[in-house]
């Protein structure tokens, strides 16, 4: 894979996100999806996006990029990229930072890939997009990536088309793509999902790898799991908006946000005391056509009081300013909210399985 100098100024961050909103025009009215998220990802830095479907991830990584073109859709806010907007440049220059600049490794391998074309035209085609090379060149070098990526045989398996392939081959193919002129940015969308465990691993081990060469990664999933393994920083989303947002170590050692801790408790441990049912949240992910005016979590939130009817804005709370969250509770009260949030039949069992997540799940 090759290397690409990175040049950065010093301290300033390689995407800065600034109030994007999406909104969708249908039948029935506007509809917000992305409403007022705002992030920012370092040089060499891996942020985790984790959240529930419909919770605006993919979405607001989709106008990052400019890939929203239906004419029913609006995109505002600032979307800077080492100091420049995306949202306003030209469509040639955005065409020159896509798969170059910035690459994208969408959800669904086989809708990713054209099904006329052999994966290794693709990945030539995608080079050639951006470098003066001959085709010859061009194909030696998806080769080189196909088999960087885990692909065997990939001299010959170039010449495969992508039904041929496997879902992981599938999703191992995207990625040699995208990192086929060496990125500063990777967006990755559920780039391990519907993947067995061995897979999901080699995966990881790719975005590491890329991560080790210097190149910035946004990975968005619903997985805690993979992020507490790979993340530096962690984001939060429900309802189109950040929720909470930090060091990898303290969101996982001390969730701030309510939503966070039924992120958390949802997930199912190997080891430590066996519960009769696996706790959830309560009730169903919020619908962007009926958006709350206050906390969008309210009414599924345990804790939830008077104030929540105003929206809460990401603040830090005592101690550690780069941990950040958008919840009304008293930030010296949190833990003693969590545990009574988890009150109930099981509270004892509740309260030793939050304990034990935190210690396992966090680095």
């Amino acid at each position: 894979m090759p290397d690409q100098p990175v040049k950065e100024l010093p301290g300033q961050p390689l995407l800065d996100v600034r109030d994007l909103r999406v909104t969708f025009r249908t039948r029935r009215g506007s509809v917000t999806a992305v409403d007022g998220l705002s992030l920012s990802v370092a040089p060499g830095e891996i942020l985790g996006v984790v959240g529930e479907s419909g919770s605006g991830k993919s979405v607001s990584m989709l106008a990052v990029l400019r890939l929203l073109t239906n004419p029913n859709v609006t995109v505002s806010g600032q979307v800077l990229f080492r100091g420049r907007d995306l949202l306003t440049l030209p469509d040639k220059e955005m065409r020159a930072i896509r798969g170059r600049e910035i690459a994208m490794v969408f959800q669904d391998p086989m809708t990713a890939l054209t099904p006329v074309y052999t994966v290794g035209w693709q990945i030539a085609e995608q080079i050639r997009a951006h470098e003066q090379v001959s085709r010859k060149v061009a194909r030696a070098r998806a080769v080189e990536l196909l088999s960087d990526v885990g692909i065997p045989d990939a001299a010959s398996r170039v010449n495969a088309y992508p039904h041929e392939f496997s879902g992981g081959m599938r999703q191992r193919a995207v990625i040699a793509m995208a990192l086929a002129c060496g990125p500063s940015l990777l967006i990755a969308d559920e780039p391990t999902t519907a993947l067995d465990v061995t897979i999901q691993a080699q995966i990881l081990d790719l975005m590491r790898e890329l991560n080790a060469r210097g190149s910035a990664v946004v990975l968005i999933t619903h997985d805690m799991g993979v992020v507490s393994e790979i993340a530096d920083r962690v984001l939060v989303m429900y309802g189109g908006r950040a929720a909470e947002e930090g060091p990898r170590q303290a969101v996982f050692h001390g969730p701030r946000h309510p939503y966070t801790w039924g992120l958390l408790d949802s997930v199912p441990r190997v080891g430590g005391t066996r519960l009769r049912r696996l706790p959830t949240i309560a009730g169903m992910p919020v619908s962007p056509d009926s958006l709350p005016e206050g906390c969008a979590f309210a009414p599924r939130c345990p804790a939830r009081h008077d104030r929540c009817e105003e929206r809460p804005e990401l603040a830090a709370g005592s101690g550690n300013t780069a941990h950040r969250d958008a919840c009304w509770l008293p930030p010296d009260d949190r833990a003693a909210q969590r545990l009574a949030a988890r009150a109930g039949p099981e509270a004892g069992a509740g309260a030793q399985r939050t304990d034990e997540t935190d210690r396992e799940m966090a680095p």
